[in-house]
């Protein structure tokens, strides 16, 4: 009895389970094409392990949102409705855009209120995707599964002979892991028992035998995933977070860590019939990489997947689909980076482990133990005005115990060097997530080419969701001065609707902030028109502005002020 019992505790906790027992079909998302999407946020219920049913957030009614296919040059618009009674915000990780649309903690959406933004697609074909990225909130509301992929289309990627029927020989691979309590519901922790893929506890799939396009993407809250196949066998990486390498590379482990993207090419031509696990082995990272820190027992921190190997996904290979693809191509494209002589400026960045320089266990397993730039982060906290057009080095030195996958938001970049070294062949390409290793530098470079906004500030941060929310957290704007959001009050506090508007705005407060003047103000930062008020709630007339994207700030009795965007129609 005590062995039936073990063995059924340790296939709920690690997915892990003899050869006999009964996998879970992968569950693959629907996917959403054309250049306007819909997209509703609200709580449901999904059958995840035997037992009550799971909680979830979710998106158009499943635990991880539609995949929004766009193509390079198209103005997408979308409609993010919220129907949570949380408040939130949906983050398009790697996207270049407007830093008005680009989700970050700014871009609050109320419940029961919509926003649309919509900006035009310059990013190459590569695999991007959204979430939540709403600040002390992020991990839990990524625990609870929203988020989605996005996949974009080009000519270039287009012309290659890459496998891209999507669902068969081109796969998109959500990974996370889950904690659950005794009554199936997700239990908010920086690291699970269960390994999840796409949602799916104990996941397999079945592939034809030719080559399959994997799309990996790291949507843990912490751990990293050192993936490879049960058989050894070699792989190919053909993209980065930004897009596809010049050549494909093959490798036969690939670490992935929080928020990062790759493609992979796996060649089944000839094994119909056969099976293989993709797995992580986890038992061969660092231990200052998540995963494979020890972690000590009767933590929040401790889990069953910590320090070993499991599988990800159970592959059965059946029979070649007509005209697939057999062969895994070597030239895929030219890519041209910026030179580091190019550079205008090196900007020193720093991780550390306290605010303080005494750090003890209580520091590093507490609240705000890591620490970007030696301050933690601040809504009205503006780290640094990037000039616009400006080529920029970036060097994050880190003397923290453990490794911090680093993301920038609107920019791609291209990684110099890795402790004094170039990075492996598989990152030569564009990136907007790389680890920060354990007591090292590393450097890259970027563009900021556009976008010029002096009023909202794009995010950089670490991707870890716990250490995101504790303040692990910087912001910069692009061209003028930041005067403008210096000292924005939550914008939370303020409600707009409708939005799109054709000439009536309205606002109201919470907790009857009263509110003593409005201004409407333009992509440029001119003041297109004023009130002056004395009301916590009411309505503007803005039908004299001319269609377009504008700006509503706020400002209260004590000089608070709140900026929200909305559409003019």
């Amino acid at each position: 009895m005590k062995q039936k019992l073990l063995l059924v505790a340790t296939i709920l906790l690690t997915g892990f389970l003899p050869s006999h027992a009964q996998y879970n079909t992968l569950w693959i998302p629907d996917t959403l094409s054309g250049t306007t999407f819909n997209l509703t946020e609200r709580d449901t219920f999904r059958q995840i392990i035997t037992g009550n049913q799971t909680i979830t957030g979710g998106i158009n009614g499943n635990i991880w949102g539609p995949t929004m296919i766009w193509n390079k040059w198209d103005v997408v618009h979308i409609n993010v409705d919220n129907q949570l009674t949380d408040t939130t915000t949906l983050h398009w990780h790697g996207m270049h855009l407007p830093a008005i649309m680009d989700g970050g903690p700014h871009q609050t959406v109320p419940p029961y209120t919509t926003w649309s933004p919509y900006w035009q697609v310059v990013n190459n074909a590569g695999t991007y995707w959204y979430h939540p990225h709403l600040h002390m909130e992020a991990e839990k509301q990524m625990t609870m599964g929203l988020g989605g992929f996005i996949i974009i289309r080009d000519s270039v990627e287009s012309a290659l002979p890459l496998p891209r029927t999507y669902s068969v020989d081109d796969i998109p691979l959500m990974l996370t892991d889950r904690k659950f309590d005794a009554s199936n519901q997700f239990v908010e922790a920086p690291y699970g028992d269960s390994m999840m893929t796409n949602g799916v506890v104990r996941a397999q799939y079945t592939i034809p035998a030719q080559v399959v396009r994997f799309r990996l993407l790291d949507a843990a809250i912490e751990r990293s995933y050192n993936i490879g196949f049960s058989d050894n066998r070699t792989f190919y990486v053909i993209t980065t977070d930004g897009g596809l390498l010049d050549t494909s590379v093959g490798v036969t482990r690939l670490t992935i860590h929080a928020g990062e993207r790759y493609e992979i090419l796996v060649n089944c031509t000839g094994q119909a019939g056969t099976t293989v696990d993709m797995k992580a082995f986890n038992s061969e990272l660092p231990p200052t990489t998540a995963g494979g820190d020890l972690l000590p027992t009767g933590t929040p921190f401790a889990n069953a997947l910590d320090t070993v190997d499991f599988n990800v996904l159970h592959l059965n290979i059946s029979v070649a689909t007509a005209g697939g693809i057999t062969a895994v191509p070597h030239s895929l494209t030219t890519n041209t980076f910026y030179s580091a002589s190019s550079a205008v400026l090196t900007r020193n960045l720093t991780i550390t482990d306290s605010l303080s320089s005494t750090i003890t266990i209580e520091t590093i397993l507490g609240p705000d133990a890591f620490v970007l730039n030696h301050h933690l982060f601040g809504l009205s906290t503006i780290d640094y005005a990037v000039p616009l057009g400006n080529t920029e080095i970036w060097q994050i030195t880190s003397t923290s115990f453990l490794s911090h996958p680093f993301h920038i938001h609107d920019v791609q970049f291209y990684i110099l060097s890795i402790n004094g070294a170039p990075a492996p062949a598989y990152q030569q390409g564009w990136k907007d997530l790389m680890l920060v290793p354990s007591h090292e530098t590393v450097q890259f470079i970027t563009r900021f080419s556009d976008y010029s906004d002096s009023l909202h500030p794009y995010m950089f941060h670490c991707h870890i969701a716990l250490h995101e929310d504790e303040g692990m957290m910087g912001q910069f704007v692009v061209g003028n001065s930041p005067a403008g959001i210096m000292n924005v009050t939550q914008n939370n506090k303020m409600k707009v609707f409708p939005n799109p508007t054709k000439g009536l705005l309205y606002f109201e407060m919470q907790d009857n902030i009263s509110i003593t003047h409005a201004a409407v103000i333009n992509v440029s930062g001119q003041v297109q028109k004023q009130f002056d008020l004395n009301a916590a709630s009411g309505s503007l007339d803005v039908s004299a502005v001319s269609k377009g994207l504008y700006f509503l700030r706020l400002t209260d009795t004590n000089g608070g002020t709140y900026i929200k965007s909305y559409l003019m129609e």
